[in-house]
């Protein structure tokens, strides 16, 4: 079986998706008028729409139904969410911000942005399921299974993202219409939706391929759903089902880690251009939203070092702080780290920060770094406070390299590295913390699982033992791995809750410590405070309210509508 390529099918969609396969419908005509016409004119269709009558009737059509969920599927704004998290930070308020330092409330429109796109895409997705049937007999029983897998897959996608946000959610499995009872229905307890997320997971697994020719590249596969489901059940703490999923993408055999033969940029490399899976080398990325030059693009490494304003994305001193020393041990512990330059920082460090975090002598597209000749530089010096609009301005000292391709950050929008949602690493520290947390975790399971990403890096093996003899917690070291190998891939924010850690996002962000900074750049730095070691403060006034922040609440405009929904606790 072959389809038309996944990348000139979104172009279709975007092209039809007034058609509306959300809201499909026959309309009803109403007049006196009608009152003499026959029979037979009343039974044409209407000349002018699509409606279930005409449709559903061919591989072509569920085919463009199907692709017209993926529209849903997340892409740029995936890794935009690092931003709720303690991992980075875009000094001017956003609803990201706001939400990552308590500091709002039901108004904020990324709430009902979340709630509404989700439930739109639902619907198409349940449209979908009510309907595909009408082509059995037409399309082949193993397409029609792989159709419903991927969009079954698609609506347990939409629900975990509700549930990650809102906890209870009106669970909606048909297509809604204005006037039926469900409209204006309650919320659905949040153990409830978990169930229906993971069985529709494991169901949509059934029917999808472990893989699918070039032609289809970006189609959700079979380790996709297991992947997902994974991800899901270690979020509610479901560590066996979590476990068991893990284990199965495993032995599905399809997927391994990412490597160019060089462990000092294959992990950056897998987020460039050269990691896309058009390329034909990327064995490890189990989902992503796929992007082409001049078709469909995004803005990731113009934002990232942008030449003539602030970074969207500054990296802040705890994820800094979060890697190794090269010597396994953390940097407040080891004996070959040290701070007395900005250039130290970035010595003797898991390979994985300097392939994340841009490191003095790097190639960068920012430009002017700040220097005292004030000319653009291809290589990166030095951090730049100083908002000339001639260079990259940082909040915090730091900038990333991990998603920026030089050549793009010089264009505006002109991105189309692929964004990854899912990756074989995510389910091998997957498997690993959930073995964790049974209790079960043997040096065998971290040897094949986080020293599989250690040596893909060229770092030094996680040994349980030694983390002991040196006083050090195994679940800490596990979610420091996990921190730092998914640093902003979108899911800092949703580890914090899930390992209730909320106070984490309370406490001021800080940057690069101010001694640090050249003398003859102090100045533009002045108005920075700092902490009593001298780092600085980039954001204060935080605040996380353990009875409340670990969910969303219903948002403002919902609420108006169907006040039978309710409001989380504490809001």
């Amino acid at each position: 079986m072959r389809h038309k390529n996944i990348y000139n099918l979104r172009r279709s969609l975007l092209r039809k998706a007034s058609l509306g396969f959300a809201s499909l419908a026959i309309p009803v005509f109403l007049g006196a008028s009608l009152s003499g016409c026959d029979d037979e004119f009343l039974e044409r269709q209407p000349l002018d729409a699509i409606t279930d009558v005409t449709f559903w009737k061919t591989q072509e059509q569920l085919e463009l139904a199907v692709n017209g969920t993926y529209a849903y599927l997340k892409g740029k704004n995936f890794a935009d969410m690092e931003n709720l998290g303690d991992n980075t930070i875009y000094p001017p308020r956003s609803d990201y911000q706001a939400i990552s330092s308590g500091n709002f409330d039901f108004t904020a429109g990324t709430l009902d942005s979340e709630w509404t796109n989700q439930y739109e895409g639902i619907r198409r997705c349940n449209h979908f399921l009510e309907n595909y049937t009408n082509a059995e007999g037409v399309v082949d029983q193993e397409t029609l299974n792989q159709y419903v897998g991927e969009v079954r897959f698609m609506r347990a996608f939409l629900y975990s993202y509700l549930s990650f946000f809102f906890g209870d959610v009106p669970l909606v499995t048909k297509t809604l219409d204005i006037g039926d009872p469900e409209v204006y229905g309650e919320r659905t307890p949040q153990a409830e939706v978990v169930d229906f997320i993971l069985n529709e997971l494991e169901e949509a697994a059934q029917g999808l391929p472990t893989s699918y020719g070039s032609d289809d590249l970006g189609r959700i596969t079979k380790g996709a759903a297991l992947g997902w489901k994974a991800r899901v059940a270690l979020f509610y703490g479901r560590y066996d089902i979590a476990e068991a999923a893990a284990k199965a993408v495993m032995d599905l055999g399809v997927y391994e880690l990412y490597s160019n033969g060089d462990p000092s940029t294959s992990y950056n490399e897998l987020f460039t251009d050269e990691g896309k899976l058009a390329n034909g080398k990327n064995k490890e990325t189990m989902l992503a939203r796929l992007y082409l030059e001049n078709v469909s693009m995004h803005n990731m490494s113009r934002e990232t070092q942008v030449p003539d304003q602030t970074s969207r994305f500054c990296p802040t001193k705890s994820l800094v702080d979060a890697y190794l020393a090269s010597d396994g041990l953390p940097i407040e512990i080891s004996p070959l780290y040290s701070e007395e330059s900005y250039e130290d920082i970035f010595k003797n460090r898991d390979p994985r920060m300097t392939q994340t975090i841009l490191a003095p002598g790097s190639e960068w597209g920012g430009k002017d770094d700040g220097d005292q000749d004030d000319k653009p530089n291809d290589v990166f010096n030095l951090p730049k406070f100083n908002a000339d609009k001639k260079g990259c301005v940082t909040a915090t000292g730091y900038y990333f390299t991990k998603y920026t391709d030089i050549p793009a950050v010089g264009t505006y929008n002109k991105d189309d590295n692929d964004i990854h949602l899912l990756r074989y690493a995510e389910v091998l520290l997957t498997y690993a913390e959930a073995r964790l947390e049974q209790g079960t975790l043997t040096q065998q399971d971290i040897d094949m699982t986080i020293n599989k990403l250690r040596e893909r890096v060229g770092m030094v093996p996680m040994n349980i033992a030694e983390l002991a003899a040196h006083g050090l917690d195994i679940r800490d070291e596990i979610r420091r791995e996990r921190r730092v190998e998914l640093a902003r891939e979108g899911q800092r924010y949703f580890d914090i809750l899930r390992w209730k850690q909320g106070e984490l996002l309370a406490q001021d962000v800080k940057g690069v410590k101010k001694s640090l900074i050249p003398s003859w750049s102090q100045t533009y730095a002045a108005g920075y405070p700092t902490d009593e070691n001298g780092y600085l403060i980039v954001n204060t006034g935080r605040r996380f309210d353990e009875s409340k922040n670990y969910l969303w609440p219903v948002p403002f405009n919902q609420l108006q509508q169907n006040p039978v929904l309710g409001q989380n606790p504490g809001w």
